[in-house]
Formats: structure tokens, C-alpha cells, sequence
């Protein structure tokens, strides 16, 4: 970034910043009204990536009807809208409101390998809201959660989402730098948290199909899995109610000694997609996530 783009970024965050503090510190009952005026111009107006989500709907949908693929865009709109709201409300959340919006099934899970001693690998998607689990997460009496990520070019937008993520007693490992991360705390009681749909480079990729399509995987998880001998637990963070969201643990992998990294991986894809299906609007689908096509040497598909 050259000096110019530097300054007029930088311009630009002191000028939205009280503007985010401002609307975080807003009631959840307020957020959701301002939400309903954003999808009104996000989406009718601007028609923000609609032939993305259209294609991506169709494409993993082929047997809906129309007028079902609609409702189901529209839905996702909604939520959409909802998301961001909420995520730029863990600029302030307190412990009590995360704690309110979000409920928790499957902690004995999480107990028995916290007793045991052992840290676990969490695999998730963009299903539900992954910043309020985040940070019910840490209210949590178990691991310390390190989410991976990637961080961004501008330094300034980085620094509050880091902040935001972290502040309520979370940690961040950059992607490139998570194996080093993990080694580094291994003789802490951590659970490394995974969001791992998004798109990996192709030729790298563990290559399989996700909603009837070809679809590259990062092999994190499955790789560090076995490097480590650490479990995985799958969390799913559904959405029965407006306002409402109920993150669920599963023991995926106990042994990842069993399996071979890519057949790790192949479980916790196929288990996002269950929780898709189940509940379609509460996904990202104005994601690219089908942009590359898998290689010739590929049996995706």
C-alpha cells in the first residue's frame, strides 16, 4: 500500500470509528431494526453480489423450484444483515449479553478432554455466527481458544479485529504461522479453531465435493491433527430464533491416529454440509467459494 492509500485508509478509520462504537453500543432490539433498513438497501437497492448467491443457490440446489431458491435467497439476505450487526456488537458485548444470545450443548465434550489434559482442534464453517461463538466460546471454564485467521493489509482495520475477537480473552494465530503457534503452546490446554470452508489454493488443496460440486479444502486441519495426536471436535452454531444461537460440540475424530489427513478432512466437510442442508439461509452464500476449477489429477466431482 503507497503512501497516499496509507493516508486516505487511515483518514477513513478515524472517521468510522466512533460510528462502529456508536452502533455497537446500541440494543440488540435496535440493531435488528437498523438491520431491516440494511437488507432494504444492501440487497433491494444495490443488489449486493445477488448473482453470486444465485448461482451458488442453484448450483447446490438443483432439485428446489424457483420460487423455493427465492425464499431461500431472500432468507439469507436477512440473516446476512443480521450477521453484521451482530459481529460489530462484540465491539462491546459484555459477558452477560454474549452469554444471553447464546446457548451451549455439548460441553461434556469439551470437559473430558479439558480433565484429560488434552487440547483439541474445533473444525467450524460460516454457518451461524462464528464471532458470537467466538466469544461465548471464551466464557467457557475450558481450553483457551486460538482461532486461525488471515490478517488484513490495512494495519489499522487488523488492529480492531483483532482487538474485537481477542478482548474478551481469545487469542489469534495467523494462518501462515499456526503450526509454529500450536508447537509453541503445546503444554497449554488450547482448542484451535478452524473456519475451514473457505477457499484454499487449488493445487494445494484436498479437492472433494461440498453441495454437489468440486470443491478445494484447506488441509489444516486433518494435517496438524495428525503432526500434534490432537482431537477434533466439530462445533456447529445453529440459529432456531431471531436473536437466538445455539453452538452444539461433536466429537468427530477422538483418534486422529486412525484416519489419514485427508479422510479427517473429508468428515468435517461432510458435516458442515449436514448442518447446511438442515439450515441453508444461515450460510455464507455470497462467498465465491466454487472460483476454481479442480485439477485434472483430481477425483472431485
Amino acid at each position: 500500500m503507497n503512501s497516499e492509500l496509507r493516508s486516505i485508509s487511515t483518514l477513513a478509520y478515524y472517521i468510522i470509528l466512533p460510528l462502529l462504537y456508536g452502533l455497537a453500543a446500541l440494543p440488540m432490539r435496535m440493531l435488528y431494526l437498523l438491520s431491516d433498513l440494511l437488507y432494504v438497501f444492501l440487497f433491494r437497492i444495490a443488489g449486493y453480489r445477488r448473482k453470486v448467491v444465485r448461482t451458488n443457490l442453484r448450483n447446490s440446489f438443483p432439485g428446489k423450484e424457483a420460487k423455493e431458491l427465492l425464499r431461500l435467497e431472500r432468507a439469507f439476505q436477512h440473516w446476512f444483515c443480521d450477521l453484521v450487526l451482530e459481529t460489530l456488537k462484540t465491539l462491546r458485548i459484555t459477558p452477560k449479553q454474549v452469554t444471553n444470545l447464546v446457548d451451549v450443548e455439548g460441553e461434556a465434550v469439551l470437559q473430558r478432554y479439558f480433565d484429560q489434559g488434552r487440547s483439541i482442534i474445533l473444525v467450524m464453517g460460516h454457518w451461524g455466527n462464528w464471532e458470537l461463538g467466538g466469544a461465548r466460546f471464551s466464557q467457557l471454564p475450558f481450553h483457551k481458544l486460538n482461532v486461525i485467521y488471515h490478517p488484513l493489509q490495512e494495519p489499522h482495520f487488523n488492529e480492531l479485529i483483532i482487538h474485537m475477537r481477542t478482548r474478551l480473552g481469545n487469542g489469534l494465530y495467523p494462518m501462515r504461522e499456526a503450526a509454529k503457534m500450536m508447537l509453541r503452546d503445546r503444554d497449554k490446554i488450547t482448542a484451535t479453531a478452524f473456519i475451514a470452508d473457505q477457499t484454499p489454493a487449488p493445487e494445494t488443496a484436498y479437492w472433494t465435493t461440498f453441495l454437489g460440486q468440486p470443491t478445494p479444502v484447506f488441509r489444516g486441519p486433518g494435517k496438524l491433527a495428525k503432526r500434534f495426536g490432537i482431537p477434533v471436535v466439530y462445533l456447529g452454531i445453529d440459529r432456531p430464533s431471531r436473536g437466538h444461537y445455539t453452538m452444539r460440540f461433536e466429537d468427530l475424530v477422538p483418534d486422529p491416529s486412525s484416519l489419514e489427513e485427508d479422510a479427517i478432512n473429508e468428515l468435517h466437510v461432510r458435516r458442515l454440509e449436514q448442518d447446511i442442508r438442515e439450515r441453508p439461509e444461515i450460510w455464507l452464500w455470497s462467498h465465491r467459494r466454487w472460483k476454481h476449477a479442480p485439477p485434472a489429477n483430481s477425483d472431485a466431482g
